[in-house]
């Protein structure tokens, strides 16, 4: 790698709270005959002492922040505490080798605590899809780039959906579907997107954050009713559904080129599916899962009955679909809007995609590339469950 220039630095906070987090003094700049950058900034915050702190960066002078910079170490990551002279190093050997531009910045961004039952998935590329299983709709592998964002550690549950429910439905929303759950810590079905959607808003209402969701193009009409495609606030802290790459990332847990969050292989002690003698299916058990087989259908499982993957997610495989932003597209992949930066699907369709498998279904759909589509307007024992994201 040629060396690096010093690296002109930006500052950025941001927060849902009253008094957000104050980045200053910002310096970076390739250490002398390595390929590491020494990265320093001032941390302040009045009512905080643990922040989560990102670094970006760029090669065109900030235009876009789309260097594959993974590789730091320091104080960056959750529970950074204020001070001065806070110190990040990059290994930009490891992700940027070869590279060279007089344009690159480097942006500090400092946000509260990660929000409660949220983590952050860390900003950078993946790889999306796979070819492991003669799955066409889950080629070519390609890659995306994801800006970081909050997800939900686990699955919304029966319990929560109806807390919100019950206050939207007298504040002016209005749904397709009550909502079921075979108990309150089950995740909720039997909602379709629509529903989902105007919940995600309902729920960002009642805890005073900025909505996601509105009904014009100037984002002042809020969606509260009816069966409509709405327009996006993407950069609002309130709750939205994952685009489809957001959810393939955070499922994947850090991992890459697996077929499920934890490995290519599985068993009924990681996830709630239906076992069969065909995929990839090492437990012994077969049917339903024994434990989950009980009473009436559904035979869901409660939320985070299972390990979490890499990044502190419960069920991105098996126990009930989950709903994402996406119009389907089978041939989507093939499309050069699936390689833009925070990719968000076909502009239009019929489907919208679900991921993730379900307790019904057998584990090979279950895999982190699979890719299931639904009506927006139906609703499933097997369908409708979801988790939110946040913006960082």
């Amino acid at each position: 790698m040629k060396a690096l220039p010093i690296l002109a630095s930006l500052a950025l906070c941001v927060s849902a709270h009253a008094a957000p987090p104050t980045v200053s003094n910002v310096r970076a700049s390739q250490r002398a005959g390595t390929k590491y950058v020494d990265i320093y900034y001032d941390l302040a915050d009045p009512d905080s002492s643990s922040l989560s702190v990102t670094i970006l960066v760029s090669k065109d002078a900030g235009a876009t922040w789309t260097v594959p910079a993974l590789m730091f170490t320091g104080a960056q990551g959750g529970g950074v505490s204020p001070g001065v002279n806070k110190y990040v190093m990059w290994n930009a050997g490891a992700d940027w080798d070869g590279q060279f531009t007089s344009q690159c910045r480097v942006r500090v961004i400092a946000n509260d605590a990660d929000p409660e039952g949220f983590v952050l998935i860390p900003t950078g590329s993946f790889q999306m899809g796979d070819t492991l299983d003669g799955d066409s709709t889950a080629r070519p592998v390609h890659s995306v780039y994801v800006s970081p964002f909050y997800m939900e550690k686990a699955l919304v549950t029966g319990a929560r959906w109806k807390a919100v429910y019950q206050w939207a439905v007298i504040h002016g929303y209005s749904f397709d579907h009550a909502g079921s759950w075979k108990a309150t810590e089950h995740p909720v079905q039997t909602v379709n997107w629509f529903d989902v959607v105007k919940w995600c808003n309902a729920r960002s209402k009642l805890e005073g954050l900025t909505l996601a969701y509105y009904t014009d193009a100037g984002l002042t009409a809020v969606y509260t009713t009816g069966q409509q495609v709405p327009y996006v606030k993407w950069n609002a802290n309130g709750y939205r559904l994952p685009t489809e790459a957001e959810w393939e990332k955070a499922a994947r847990g850090g991992l890459s080129g697996k077929r499920f969050p934890w490995g290519d292989t599985i068993t009924m002690n990681q996830a709630n599916y239906y076992g069969d003698a065909v995929a990839y299916n090492l437990s012994g058990a077969f049917g339903s899962h024994p434990t989950y087989a009980t009473g009436y259908a559904p035979y869901t499982s409660p939320v985070a009955a299972f390990q979490p993957n890499g990044y502190g997610l419960y069920d991105m495989a098996g126990n009930i679909w989950e709903w994402c932003w996406d119009w389907h597209d089978g041939s989507w992949y093939s499309n050069a809007g699936a390689t833009q930066d925070n990719t968000r699907g076909p502009s239009s369709g019929t489907y919208r995609v679900l991921r993730g498998g379900s307790w019904s279904y057998n584990a090979s759909v279950a895999r982190c590339a699979f890719r299931n589509n639904y009506s927006p307007s139906n609703a499933d024992i097997s369908y409708g469950g979801f988790r939110c994201v946040r913006g960082n």
